[in-house]
């Protein structure tokens, strides 16, 4: 630990150089964590740094709040100690000063740069350096390779596997613009409902987040507040019984219109304004409906800096098919071979059309899909 002045400046100092590289600039997350354990230790408040405490003061979560179901010190933590390695292991910054996060506690280490040797190394001694580093290099290469996404499904929810924080899954609830504020039990539990075709996309959604480890949590969009969304990447289920929905695809090329006065809803194409493709006449009978459609983004929220991806049908036959579409490899392979190169690192939003049988939808198929 720093005992003057002048060497807590120092550190403060390194602390501010790390931060301002390009592996922690971008972020807001990672060095409010790292910032706040380097100033309560050099303030010699080190007892206070504990994972409930830190959760509380750095990243506003309640008091109470249950740290196995909401690890986001400890995954950010991780994070932090990743990035400091790779800002190390850069030679220009060898002779600064260290500042560690290692496993297992909060708590950082401050260490001078290490004098060089007076003497060399002996030969021996180097090769063998140089063979552990050639074999940890080849056990972190087959490792990276091993893990690396391989089909176009898990290339398309990369992004959202590979954050370290939980998936946010928003289900649309009460279809009206402006929902009555519940007043009785019944109320309640009205205002709460969600649609069939919805539940079953938030199912299949779910079940692949679990096969694949991925930490969510599930919210209503009805009672969810726009903070929430900056917690972490998010997918939003339904058009028009979700604002979320309707808020992000507003801004892109293909979002959801309607008309009130005719009970006309359409997926509105930006390069097109004045074709309307894909539409519905909600009230006409739904037996004369033969085909449905929906709209699959998945984009960075300008607003929270945040993935998201939507599964939203123009009615319920197209929210199904969403669902099944983004679950399905076969599916996503089509798009995979009609992207173009790199096409998982853009944003992306496809139009897919589904065949009505009966009361379900029918297997979905490609209109037409648009990466940027």
């Amino acid at each position: 630990m720093p005992e003057t002045e002048a060497e807590r400046r120092a550190i403060r100092e390194q602390l501010e150089r790390i931060l301002s590289s390009p592996l922690f600039k971008n972020s807001k997350r990672y060095p409010n964590l790292f910032r706040y354990v380097v100033e309560r230790s050099l303030e010699g408040h080190s007892g206070h740094v504990k994972e409930r405490t830190l959760g509380v003061e750095v990243f506003g979560r309640e008091p109470d709040y249950d740290t196995n179901l909401d690890p986001v010190v400890r995954t950010s933590a991780v994070e932090i100690r990743k990035r400091i390695a790779q800002y190390y292991n850069e030679a220009v910054h060898e002779s600064e000063i260290r500042i560690d996060f290692p496993p297992g506690t909060y708590l950082p280490e401050f260490r001078h740069p290490l004098k060089p040797a007076l003497e060399p190394e002996p030969p021996r001694s180097r090769w063998w350096v140089v063979a552990a580093a050639v074999g940890l290099l080849l056990i972190v290469f087959a490792a990276v390779r091993f893990w690396s996404p391989q089909g176009a499904l898990e290339k398309f929810w990369a992004p959202v596997l590979d954050s370290p924080d939980p998936l946010f899954v928003y289900i649309g609830g009460y279809s009206m613009e402006v929902p009555p504020q519940p007043v009785s039990l019944t109320d309640l539990q009205n205002s709460e409902r969600v649609a069939y075709a919805d539940a079953t996309a938030f199912a299949r959604i779910i079940a692949l987040m679990s096969m694949h480890h991925k930490l969510y949590r599930t919210r209503l969009q009805i009672s969810a507040k726009v903070d929430d969304l900056k917690d972490g990447p998010a997918v939003f289920i339904g058009a028009f019984n979700n604002s979320w929905t309707l808020r992000l695809t507003g801004e892109l090329r293909f979002s959801f219109a309607r008309n009130p006065d005719t009970h006309v809803s359409w997926i509105q194409d930006r390069d097109n304004p004045t074709v309307i493709k894909w539409s519905h006449q909600m009230a006409a009978p739904y037996t004369t409906v033969q085909e449905d459609y929906a709209i699959i983004s998945r984009v960075v929220d300008p607003t929270t800096g945040r993935v998201v991806v939507t599964a939203s049908g123009l009615a319920k036959f197209g929210t199904e098919a969403a669902g099944e579409f983004l679950t399905n490899p076969a599916y996503l392979e089509q798009i995979s071979r009609q992207a173009p190169k790199g096409w998982e690192r853009r944003n992306m939003q496809i139009v897919i059309r589904a065949h009505v049988v009966g009361r379900s939808s029918g297997p979905p198929e490609i209109v037409v899909a648009h990466f940027w």
